[in-house]
């Protein structure tokens, strides 16, 4: 899958889905390619205020806020999938709410790799569907 395959997965059919697992490549990918408008529209927002045009100020001060918030749920969602995937709650994105600390401990739990076979929240994403059977039956 491609980084804009993540993205519309992220945004559609996971849009508000807080269940499962999201491996490392299907959250980084999504953030990658929902941070990039976000950014422009700042952007052209910065540069109308500085230009003095405050009607086109405000009418990318609007795009911002609505692009930010059209992406507040499934960053939220994709997020947690993601923590889910590295074995933990999804309770611990407040963590990124204590200053410097916390956010570099939410940051290290993002990048972290996969919990290897099923946990609580599913089968690993990167394994193939049959792998933990076959697995188990080597052993």
């Amino acid at each position: 899958m491609g980084a804009f395959d993540y993205f519309k997965m992220c945004v559609t059919k996971k849009y508000s889905d807080f269940t499962g697992r999201a491996r490392r490549s299907e959250y980084w990918n999504f953030v990658l390619i929902s941070i990039l408008p976000v950014i422009i529209i700042y952007g052209l927002f910065a540069v109308s205020l500085a230009l003095g045009s405050t009607t086109l100020s405000y009418i990318f001060m609007a795009l911002y806020i609505i692009c930010a918030l059209a992406l507040l749920v499934p960053s939220l969602a994709a997020l947690v999938r993601r923590l889910h995937d590295t074995g933990r709650s999804g309770w611990w994105y407040f963590i990124g709410f204590v200053p410097i600390v916390g956010a570099i401990a939410l940051l290290v739990f993002l990048v972290q790799d996969s919990q290897p076979g099923t946990n609580q929240w599913g089968p690993n994403p990167k394994a193939p569907d049959n792998a933990d059977e076959i697995l188990s039956n080597l052993v």
